[in-house]
């Protein structure tokens, strides 16, 4: 094996591990947040994180032994930049969107149209760009979208590995190295967030890759659903409730309910740790399933919809309990 191959993860971790511990000490883009009605820290924290894991992402990706399209790199520089902008100045909706839905496009036809139809492109287009925000929008925990990262990410490496594709597995992999370094500046208490920067082009990374390994034959269509199952159900199921009540869904709110379990006493630490958990069991019971027949990966994937379900039904009546709306 190349030593290309065996220090790229390694390349991953250590940038950014240096990266963000010097973004932290270092007292440098004095980038901060601010603790507001909406948020669920107490103390002004920095939120550069994002531009160490993403900085080390993109230097890893140097090293590995396939080279990627320059689409990717452009499209992940570009969200990094906007992004960050958002988190200095704080962009029009507008702005950010037209810029996430470029890229989503711009992935979709050079990826999927010699192939597929334009209802194909269309639906990616749109996963793509729900995907990159919903994960901003589940970025509001000490350690939660780090953990989401390393976890996910890692269930694309082994999975991609066992598939026989190495190198699409070591490019997941050195995205799942970068995070865990990460994660250990903002684990509770977190010393630094990842912002926009950061999870932004996370959420991207994560809806594309979960393409190309699907294009690529390493796994099922489904699997990158259930994988991040803990945050699409999440988003999804409070941005729906959001709308149908006539509530703007892009303006920053704590209705997730990962952020009404901090509220209600959890805190951040045993929030995170459950994340972590369903993440596990759904990637681990994804890698079982997509062996299984079609009846198999059928009932696996109702059984976890069934699962999400009964979790929000119940935290829904200790949430009404809890907060005297029943």
């Amino acid at each position: 094996m190349p030593l290309s191959i065996v220090i790229a993860p390694f390349i991953a971790f250590t940038v950014a591990l240096g990266l963000i511990w010097y973004l932290i000490k270092g007292n440098v883009l004095k980038v901060l947040d601010h603790p507001n009605p909406r948020s669920l820290h107490s103390k002004a924290v920095p939120r550069t994180g994002g531009l160490g894991l993403m900085v080390a992402i993109l230097a890893s990706w140097a090293f590995l032994p396939e080279a990627l399209p320059l689409f990717i790199w452009i499209s992940v520089t570009l969200l990094v930049a906007i992004s960050f902008a958002d988190d200095i100045f704080g962009l029009p909706v507008w702005a950010r969107l037209l810029l996430h839905g470029a890229v989503a496009v711009w992935f979709s036809v050079t990826m999927l149209s010699d192939t597929h139809g334009w209802i194909v492109l269309t639906v990616a287009t749109i996963a793509i760009t729900w995907m990159l925000n919903l994960y901003n929008f589940m970025d509001g925990s000490d350690g939660l979208a780090g953990g989401m990262t390393l976890i996910g990410f890692s269930c694309y490496g082994v999975t991609a590995w066992l598939a026989g594709n190495e190198p699409f597995a070591l490019m997941s992999f050195c995205v799942a190295a970068a995070a865990a370094a990460f994660l250990l500046f903002n684990f509770h208490p977190a010393r630094i967030f990842m912002g926009d920067a950061g999870a932004i082009p996370l959420g991207f990374l994560a809806a594309i890759m979960g393409v190309m390994g699907w294009t690529n034959g390493c796994w099922p269509l489904w699997l990158p659903l259930l994988v991040f199952s803990p945050f699409i159900a999440d988003a999804s199921v409070t941005l729906a409730r959001r709308g149908l009540r006539g509530e703007k869904v892009w303006q920053a709110h704590r209705e997730h309910y990962y952020q009404r379990m901090v509220q209600s006493g959890f805190g951040h630490r045993n929030t995170a740790l459950l994340g972590y958990l369903l993440m596990l069991a759904a990637s681990t019971s994804a890698i079982w399933a997509m062996r299984q027949h079609t009846a198999v990966q059928l009932g696996a994937g109702i059984a976890w919809g069934g699962i999400y379900l009964l979790m929000m039904r119940v935290f829904d009546r200790y949430w009404g309990r809890y907060s005297g709306n029943p």
